[in-house]
């Protein structure tokens, strides 16, 4: 934005002397004796309109005047002052890593554990539009379900597809990790997270889980890990012969030692969620410690526009003498 400033504001207090002059000039003209021989009643005479050279005649003093206050305004040397605003900010590449395995349907949270966990990371998605988000879904495999992307809606889109049941049942949780890895792998960004999300034990997969951690600890990755699940038990939908669907209540596994010496290790937190409540507060906190830092630059430029009132003054007084000596006649 360009605004219009004065360096040298006290300079303006000259402008004082344009109305003394005009005021000075104004006198002179009334007490102005003039040479010549007075004829008795000429006031009588009609009185004719103004000539066009009287009317230039009056007006050489008021265009020295003006031309005198531009050069005023020159020397206080007004500028135009451009302000431009930056903003930068530390990029933080996430990946969600979220167990699909069957024991995800289980009812201690509302509606059930993976749609509790996509409402919530849903939520989280929104408050964080500056940050690259990925998605990696895991279960006895796990496979990248959005690579990192600033297009929040195609993750979030891609997120409410999760659901038990797309690949083999089990926990794979070193696999997960694994696959999130790979997409952090050629980040650059400042930051790099993995969130990871699980309600088992490590049962199946090719990768030891804190083999994987070890990788993440390497490149700086940090993992914040969540168990899912209330302690105890929790009812769990089945299909009985008949194919209605029945509950029972089944025991909640978690090995929180394992995703505890995951966290642990790269410089990360464990969490344990046991209702909605909690795994929104935890969500919550993993936004604050992980928050987007942002850098504001302000850029201010000067540009002196001082010649705009001087060539105005040097054109008002070149018309003055074209009026002065060209028109009228004057002799210096």
């Amino acid at each position: 934005m360009n605004n219009l400033i004065i360096q040298y504001p006290y300079v303006l207090l000259l402008l004082i002397l344009i109305p003394i002059l005009w005021w000075w000039n104004v006198k002179k003209r009334s007490y102005k004796k003039y040479n010549y021989i007075n004829w008795p009643h000429i006031n009588a005479l009609p009185l004719k309109s103004k000539g066009f050279r009287t009317i230039l005649f009056k007006l050489l003093p008021y265009l020295r005047l003006l031309a005198l206050t531009f050069i005023i305004f020159a020397m206080s040397r007004p500028q135009l002052k451009n302000v431009s605003s930056s903003i930068d900010h530390e990029g933080i590449d996430i990946v969600l890593t979220n167990d699909i395995s069957g024991s995800m349907l289980a009812q201690d949270f509302r509606p059930n554990r993976l749609e509790a966990a996509k409402n919530i990371a849903v939520e989280f998605i929104d408050k964080r539009p500056n940050d690259r988000i990925g998605l990696v879904a895991f279960s006895g495999s796990a496979y990248t379900a959005c690579p990192i992307t600033y297009d929040h809606e195609i993750l979030k889109y891609q997120l409410k597809q999760l659901k038990t049941g797309i690949i083999e049942d089990g926990t794979a949780i070193g696999d997960g990790l694994m696959i999130a890895i790979s997409r952090l792998e050629k980040s650059d960004a400042n930051s790099k997270v993995i969130i990871l999300l699980t309600d088992g034990v490590n049962n199946a997969g090719y990768v030891d889980p804190l083999t994987a951690a070890e990788i993440a600890q390497s490149m700086g990755i940090h993992i914040y890990a969540i168990g899912i699940g209330t302690k105890g038990k929790a009812p769990y939908p089945f299909q009985d012969p008949f194919g209605r669907i029945v509950y029972d209540y089944v025991d909640v596994m978690i090995d929180e030692d394992l995703l505890i010496n995951i966290a642990k290790s790269t410089d990360g937190k464990y969490f344990r969620a046991t209702d909605n409540e909690s795994l929104q507060k935890i969500f919550n906190e993993i936004d604050q410690l992980e928050k987007t830092r942002f850098h504001y630059s302000t850029i201010v430029s000067h540009k002196d526009i001082f010649y705009i009132p001087v060539f105005i003054a040097l054109i008002l007084l070149i018309f003055e003498g074209i009026i002065r000596w060209a028109i009228l006649k004057q002799r210096v």
